[in-house]
């Protein structure tokens, strides 16, 4: 197993703890947990670019562990009682992109085969904007209500963009 893979492992086990520090209202430590794994999520990808040691387990590994990671924050930050949390609508809309990725996914593979997961420069972004507004409300900023509606805004056009990708390949002979 790889370096990059060890370290996307190493995200994945991050978020009980995370979640665990959220319920039990230790938002300073949620912070520092959830740092460390978004560190991880930028060096696994460049520890493997660099190496030349990209997986096929890595492919898979990588979009579900920020998959576990957001979703489990954006849940907890929207259900717990804090000065700064989400609008009902922020994870709904959130959580019913990456369903929609998810089951589109399985959708083209059931039809297609086998199909590669690349990820877009709008999923980047996406991805990128969501973990510094969990980070924001983390620490109970004031502006988090700017970053999670730009997060909103990257997680819906990058949603229809992958749908559009999904639709390309569902069309392709």
């Amino acid at each position: 197993m790889t370096l990059a893979n060890r370290i996307t492992i190493l995200r994945i086990l991050l978020v009980p703890f995370f979640i665990a520090l959220i319920l039990y209202s230790k938002e300073k430590l949620a912070f520092i947990v959830f740092s460390i794994a978004a560190i991880t999520d930028m060096l696994d990808g460049h520890i493997a670019r660099v190496t030349k040691q990209k997986t096929e387990l890595g492919r898979i590994l990588d979009p579900l562990a920020d998959k576990i990671l957001l979703l489990s924050a954006f849940i907890c930050l929207s259900v717990i009682h804090s000065p700064v949390s989400f609008p009902r609508y922020v994870p709904i809309i959130i959580i019913s992109r990456d369903a929609i990725i998810v089951l589109g996914v399985f959708l083209v593979y059931f039809l297609k085969g086998n199909i590669k997961i690349n990820p877009t420069v709008l999923g980047k972004v996406t991805t990128f904007f969501q973990m510094i507004t969990i980070v924001s409300v983390l620490l109970k900023f004031n502006f988090s209500p700017y970053l999670w509606n730009t997060a909103v805004i990257f997680t819906i056009l990058s949603g229809i963009n992958y749908v559009m990708i999904g639709m390309r390949l569902l069309n392709d002979k």
